[in-house]
């Protein structure tokens, strides 16, 4: 009897510690982020609409918010314009620090699209980019 319960104490002390160390665990960050809020936004940018690389967008996203299905969209949506309009190219302003508090930074710039026959859009984005082991890009909008 002592030891069935002894058993069913070890049971739950396993269990909770393993539930307790995938909470804490699954947010961290891997790897390092990058060393000042614009460098993050830039960066992100660059694999978004540069490289046009999933993947390596996502190591600039933050544990929190990185979505791979939602990035990997926004990279098939960029390939898209690069097969609908004559050769789209993508340029940003310098990413700009608009309100850095503490570990929280809010970061700004106008992605614009030209094309060969000279058709042009602007986007304003922003974007909220938290510091943990380095920065990273959080939320876009």
């Amino acid at each position: 009897m002592i030891a069935a319960i002894a058993l069913v104490v070890i049971m739950v002390l396993c269990v909770g510690g393993g539930v307790v160390a995938f909470l804490t665990l699954r947010n961290a960050e891997s790897g390092e982020g990058a060393k000042e809020p614009a460098v993050a936004v830039d960066e992100f940018l660059t694999a978004i609409y540069k490289d046009r690389d999933a993947t390596k967008a996502a190591s600039h996203v933050c544990a929190a918010s990185r979505d791979d299905k939602e990035i990997a969209a926004k990279v098939a949506e960029v390939q898209k314009y690069a097969s609908e309009y004559q050769n789209p190219r993508f340029r940003w302003t310098t990413p700009k620090v608009d309100n850095e508090t503490g570990d929280r930074a809010t970061v700004s710039t106008r992605v614009t699209m030209t094309t060969a026959d000279e058709k042009v859009a602007d986007q304003d984005l922003r974007f909220t980019v938290v510091q943990k082991t380095g920065w990273w890009v959080c939320e876009v909008a």
